[in-house]
């Protein structure tokens, strides 16, 4: 397979400066405002009905009814929303420029089964509980798999191609989840301790675990920002990036690093949620253009108003108990993978 027929929107290179600066600007004012919104939406629509008391009594620490209490545990929850979705987002972003795949995501590239499988382990046989602890398990097991996918993926003639990264990347997902389940079913504990972290959810947040994930999150959201220019040069090929002066192998260890970094945060404190790297790329693209210097930060916006938005759809639909919002992305994101698939010309090997 020719590897233009898997290329990521962000290949296209004549439309690197498609789009005014003024319509760019635009839309990044239209998202501040939509972000703001989701916030808004997010502390006020719950399981619980609420009245506007309340949500003022809430803000304002007053905890004397159940209602401002609970306005009050929705505040870090859509703090904790906001920073999984930019953060996902954002890697997922990262992570179609390296590999110029489309298709490219956390999930389906196995780094979200990797930092998962790192928190089983690190669960079950060395009995760490703590956020920080996630955390850091999480990041070695999304670094092990990127790199355990990327070695996978380079093997044979044309070295990683966009199609034998995705496939790579899928079985390897498969496989981590097989190994999940083996460590889990002999330890009816652990399985009780995990299973509600493995759907995906912002409904544990707390200021103590926002704090904790925060420093992580930045140092990745930097890499990331960092490497847009470089995402720009490999999109024209590694070869012409190289004639451009453009360090290749540098550019994507560093934002590759950055994607890491992001998705193993995220996944330690959220769970493993997946799509939200996949869908808000493509609907950024569509808005600003491939230009990653634009693109990064439309997407980190978008992917926050995503998956607060996904929560409060949650909440609401099942109403007194709630849907976790890692089943509300995947029913969005499944049929969207699937017109993805369907849109891309793929020949046979």
């Amino acid at each position: 397979m020719s590897v233009d027929t898997l290329t990521a929107p962000a290949a296209s290179t004549p439309a690197l400066g498609r789009g005014s600066r003024r319509r760019r600007v635009v839309w990044l004012l239209v998202l501040v405002a939509l972000l703001v919104a989701a916030g808004i939406l997010s502390v006020t629509f719950g399981t619980r009905s609420v009245a506007v008391g309340d949500i003022l009594a809430g803000l304002a620490g007053d905890l004397d009814t159940a209602s401002a209490a609970a306005v009050a545990k929705r505040v870090p929850r859509t703090v904790l929303a906001m920073l999984v979705g930019a953060a996902l987002a954002l890697a997922g972003a990262i992570m179609q420029g390296v590999t110029r795949n489309p298709l490219a995501d956390p999930q389906i590239l196995g780094i979200n089964g990797g930092a998962s499988l790192a928190v089983v382990i690190g669960i079950a046989f060395f009995g760490i509980t703590s956020a920080f602890g996630y955390i850091w398990l999480a990041l070695i097991g999304a670094a092990v798999s990127a790199v355990f996918v990327y070695a996978i993926g380079s093997l044979g003639r044309g070295g990683p191609s966009p199609l034998k990264l995705a496939l790579a990347g899928a079985a390897t997902a498969v496989a981590f989840t097989s190994l999940i389940s083996a460590i889990l079913l002999p330890r009816i504990d652990v399985m009780s301790v995990f299973r509600f972290w493995q759907i995906g959810g912002v409904g544990g947040a707390t200021p103590d675990k926002i704090a904790l994930v925060i420093p992580f999150l930045a140092v990745g959201a930097v890499l990331c920002i960092i490497s847009a220019t470089s995402l720009n040069s490999l999109a024209l090929g590694d070869e012409l990036a190289a004639g451009l002066g453009e360090r290749v192998r540098t550019a994507r260890l560093v934002s590759a690093l950055g994607a890491v970094i992001l998705c193993g945060a995220a996944t330690a404190v959220a769970g493993p949620i997946g799509f939200v790297g996949l869908i808000v790329p493509h609907i950024c693209r569509l808005l600003v253009g491939p230009d990653h210097r634009w693109l990064l930060p439309v997407t980190a916006l978008t992917g926050a108003i995503l998956l607060t938005v996904a929560d409060v759809v949650g909440r609401v639909i099942a109403r007194p108990e709630e849907v976790e919002v890692g089943i509300v992305t995947a029913l969005i994101g499944a049929p969207f993978f699937i017109a993805i698939v369907r849109r891309q010309r793929m020949r046979a090997l």
